[in-house]
């Protein structure tokens, strides 16, 4: 089975999950940094952890609700997992939140998916995406002044609170661009990033071009992407 395929199968898991989901909402608890984790987070991810384990029996796994920090360099099957990215939309009955995964092996980027279960959309590795163009920029909700600064500086703005949702609409060209200047863990931004990357997005991680590699699973990563039909624009303005 190829990993197209086998995303496809987890985005279908999801969906066969959602009432499970849905019902486990607002069993919550807290963090030691005080954001909420809900009990169909964790559903989620084992869910989808035990498919992977099953398909790919010698495949690593980083879920955002399980990651050991003392983790040490990979190079064989990866998985990376956001069970319920925008927690905090999502225990307080929002429906912006979403499931974020992308398969690896080695170096080698292998597939990803951005899945939005509420509202029934999703984007996978290989789908044809029909071009949008917006003025909108969308900004991380971890507030940091030049956050403050972009706001008074962009056409139009919006704070979703979801990077999921976020990095699905600068991929499909609903935003013209996402900044992210605080930064934020593979889970949230990887399989996004690898989308923009197949959709000609311009991706800057840490002020720098990001060149497809895998990222460290310890570090956090400023982002800033923007949607290739906002740079040709642009372009076609000067």
């Amino acid at each position: 089975m190829g990993a197209v395929e086998i995303i496809k199968n987890c985005e279908n898991l999801v969906y066969d999950t959602l009432p499970q989901v849905l019902d486990k909402r607002y069993e919550i608890t807290y963090k030691q940094d005080g954001s909420p984790v809900t009990t169909a987070d964790v559903l989620i991810e084992n869910i989808i952890k035990d498919y992977l384990v099953n398909q790919i029996s010698d495949i690593k796994f980083i879920g955002e609700e399980s990651f050991d920090f003392s983790w040490k360099e990979n190079t064989g099957y990866l998985a990376i997992l956001d069970p319920i990215d925008g927690t905090e939309n999502f225990c307080s009955g929002l429906k912006e939140w979403g499931v974020s995964l992308c398969l690896w092996c080695g170096q080698d980027h292998l597939a990803s998916m951005l899945l939005m279960p509420e509202l029934q959309e999703s984007i996978k590795t290989g789908d044809k995406i029909k071009a949008r163009f917006s003025r909108i920029t969308g900004f991380s909700s971890s507030y940091n002044e030049l956050i403050g600064e972009g706001i008074k500086e962009a056409i139009e703005y919006r704070v979703t609170g979801c990077a999921v949702y976020n990095l699905f609409n600068v991929v499909r060209g609903s935003f013209a661009r996402f900044i992210n200047p605080k930064g934020a863990y593979v889970w949230d931004l990887l399989p996004g990033i690898m989308l923009a990357s197949e959709h000609g997005c311009q991706i800057l991680l840490n002020d720098e071009n990001y060149q497809g590699q895998l990222l460290d699973p310890t570090q956090k990563y400023r982002v800033d992407i923007s949607h290739v039909y906002n740079l040709n624009n642009h372009k076609e303005a000067e």
